[in-house]
């Protein structure tokens, strides 16, 4: 992966159709960086989950709420500071989305993929900010 990003901010309404622009970002890293198909598919799942938790659970999809997403790069660690306005979340009331009871359910499976495909996923504010951290 190639250096050249330091430190990039977008910032954006809460609307579902925004997540188009999370896309658009990834690409442009993607092309910036010289990085593998398989960091580019990661990040994207990755930072397309943390921005939709934030429009939908975060800011209730609310178009007087703001996402932000800033975006560093430091010695090949790549890091995805995601921010919404809600009110914030119990991480220790999210359910396992592979246990029986919940294979089912059609939501729930966004911070389990975030965990399986960053490799660092921390919560600060009680969940209103996401780090997502990449490795090269």
């Amino acid at each position: 992966m190639v250096e050249t990003l330091q430190t990039r901010d977008v910032e954006f309404t809460s609307l579902p159709e925004n997540i188009k622009i999370i896309e658009a970002l990834v690409e442009r890293l993607k092309s910036e960086l010289d990085m593998s198909e398989e960091m580019e598919a990661n990040i994207l799942i990755s930072l397309c989950e943390a921005v939709t938790n934030a429009i939908f659970h975060g800011n209730k999809q609310s178009p007087g709420k703001k996402v932000k997403v800033r975006v560093e790069l430091r010695k090949r660690i790549l890091s995805f500071y995601i921010e919404d306005e809600g009110f914030g979340f119990n991480l220790i009331k999210i359910k396992n989305p592979t246990l029986p009871e919940n294979i089912q359910n059609p939501t729930g499976r966004g911070i389990y993929l975030m965990n399986h495909l960053a490799d660092r996923v921390e919560f600060f504010e009680g969940g209103r900010k996401v780090v997502l951290t990449f490795f090269q």
